[in-house]
């Protein structure tokens, strides 16, 4: 069983431009504003992070029972809870699609509560300091803002297919990704999720 979704902390940011110079001076500038974000949000999140070690991960069942059987006109096929549950990381994965099986959509979160958790979810944290745009014909990928929470967006042109992820009410690691569904497609799926339930 893999779990290379959990441990997804690396980011590669690239900058298009024709000059090489301007290219590497612009990459320069980039990366020591990330750099300096990424200090001032690693300052800013000793706290929260202190505060989740003291919370309690949720169970599987309390898991298992958020997790919708439908949402934004699909059905859930399958869901499997536990998967970090060997690092005492609480998780739940769920999978949805159409009565015709063209669309698909998946969802999966880990909850950073707890000792394990709050060390798991700070370094993926730290990818939604960045700020990036990159786009070429077949891919686009960026950073962006909705309802206040920092997301990677990412869309692959070629086969309309969408990834999107987030840290929610900063506890939740978020990662839902859309099979012939654009970003808004996605975003409706994740909003009727209703992440507001999770921990409440």
């Amino acid at each position: 069983m893999k779990y290379s979704w959990i441990l997804a902390l690396a980011m590669v940011v690239a900058v298009g431009c024709d000059n090489p110079v301007s290219k590497k001076i612009k990459e320069t500038k980039q990366n020591v504003s990330n750099t300096t974000k990424a200090v001032k949000e690693l300052n800013n999140m000793q706290d929260d992070i202190k505060k989740l070690q003291e919370k309690e991960p949720l169970t599987n069942e309390a898991f298992k029972e958020w997790l919708p059987e439908e949402l934004s006109g699909l059905t859930r096929t399958g869901y499997k809870a536990g998967q970090g549950s060997y690092m005492q990381i609480a998780t739940i994965e769920g999978t949805y699609t159409d009565e015709s099986k063209s669309k698909k959509f998946r969802v999966q979160i880990i909850d950073g509560a707890g000792q394990t958790g709050a060390a798991a979810t700070a370094g993926m944290r730290l990818m939604f300091s960045q700020d990036f745009e990159e786009e070429d014909e077949s891919r686009m990928r960026r950073t962006t803002k909705r309802d206040g929470m920092k997301a990677i967006e990412e869309y692959r042109k070629n086969n309309n297919a969408s990834e999107i992820q987030l840290f929610y009410n900063d506890r939740f690691y978020v990662k839902a990704s859309g099979t012939n569904m654009d970003l808004d497609e996605t975003w409706k799926a994740i909003d009727d999720l209703d992440m507001d339930d999770l921990g409440s």
